[in-house]
């Protein structure tokens, strides 16, 4: 089965805020960079050559400085009662077992004015898949992620009883692979608003709904109609969404949001993330939101690009810079050469067993 993700163009590099009140001023934190080409031109297919930040030498060598201030607030979003409603318009395909939104029909029906950020109509505008504190690319699939996910079931990693955060989350693949995995609670971040209630949540009630309690998925063809006929607005809401939290907004803004909640929170067993790591100026953000959120003895599993030329960033820089900071061990566990190639690091805190 082939896969095609499409992306744009964004050649300018994202910097930090100056130095100001972290109260309002939240890092903007995109997720993922796209390719850039001298012509700033669309590439067909990322599958085959899906590298963001790709340029020419003289490119590579550059790195525009800018500085952005951007104000995105940590929101949580509720999963509405009515879950037939969530799945309403929405065409679905399906990939290593899981059900998954069709983005393209999303972003028609966004551009019809769904979509209270407008993110869909400025990366269009823009010719750009990544729009720093606007978008940060969360309606597209990227490939690590199914590197992580192959490497879940190869590994044999267990989520049993385990909390979960699939962070940068966009479709929200991950988070769901942990959910059919018994996991106790998963909760997944993205930073756009829209992002999680077009993708992330549809795709979750889907995956929920088609599998019911054990969250098993059935024939895998390559798209569908919504996975069942539109449910009754039921009375409770089906077991494994309730172990589900979702938030949009910023690394930190969400962080604190957890941190300061009234609502229970413990922290996370396992962190999952996906092409989070391509540009080193966010590398601080990613670090401190580990470090604040993961349990003493828990993982984190990333999945990254060995270089994002252009930008810098990388499996190897990002190894440096945690290692500076002597506060987590680090360890590749598999690495793809197919293409592009691609690794799959754990984290873990230097004094856990």
């Amino acid at each position: 089965m082939s896969f095609r993700f499409n992306f744009l163009i964004d050649e300018n590099k994202n910097d930090e805020p100056d130095t100001q009140d972290k109260t309002d001023l939240q890092l903007c934190t995109p997720k993922r960079k796209q390719e850039s080409t001298e012509k700033g031109k669309q590439t067909a297919d990322p599958i085959a050559d899906s590298s963001p930040g790709l340029g020419t030498d003289e490119q590579r060598d550059k790195t525009p400085s800018k500085k952005t201030v951007c104000v995105k607030t940590a929101k949580e979003h509720n999963v509405p009662e009515d879950l037939g409603k969530i799945l309403e318009t929405k065409f679905m395909e399906t990939a290593s077992g899981l059900y998954y939104i069709n983005s393209s029909v999303v972003e028609k029906k966004c551009l019809d004015g769904a979509d209270e950020e407008g993110i869909v109509s400025k990366s269009v505008s823009s010719r750009s898949d990544l729009i720093s504190g606007v978008y940060e690319g969360g309606l597209k699939i990227w490939e690590c992620t199914f590197d992580l996910i192959d490497y879940f079931s190869e590994a044999e990693i267990q989520f049993t009883n385990k909390t979960v955060l699939d962070l940068g989350c966009g479709a929200g693949l991950l988070g769901i692979v942990a959910l059919k995995g018994k996991a106790e609670k998963v909760h997944f971040q993205d930073y756009n608003s829209t992002v999680i209630n077009e993708i992330t949540l549809p795709n979750v009630v889907a995956n929920c709904i088609k599998g019911g309690s054990t969250m098993g998925c059935g024939d895998d063809k390559k798209t569908s109609k919504p996975p069942s006929k539109r449910p009754k607005k039921a009375e409770h809401l089906p077991d494994a969404l309730t172990r589900c939290r979702f938030f949009s907004g910023e690394w930190s803004a969400v962080t604190r949001l957890l941190l300061s909640s009234n609502k229970p929170f413990s922290k996370y067993d396992v962190i999952v993330t996906s092409e989070t790591i391509y540009n080193p100026d966010y590398y601080s953000a990613l670090h401190d939101t580990l470090a604040q959120l993961l349990d003493e003895n828990g993982r984190v599993y990333l999945a990254s690009k060995a270089h994002y030329f252009g930008v810098g960033g990388g499996i190897p820089l990002f190894e440096e810079f945690v290692e500076e900071r002597n506060v987590f061990r680090t360890s590749i566990v598999k690495t793809t050469d197919k293409g592009l190639q691609r690794c799959i690091m754990e984290m873990a805190f230097k004094d856990s067993s």
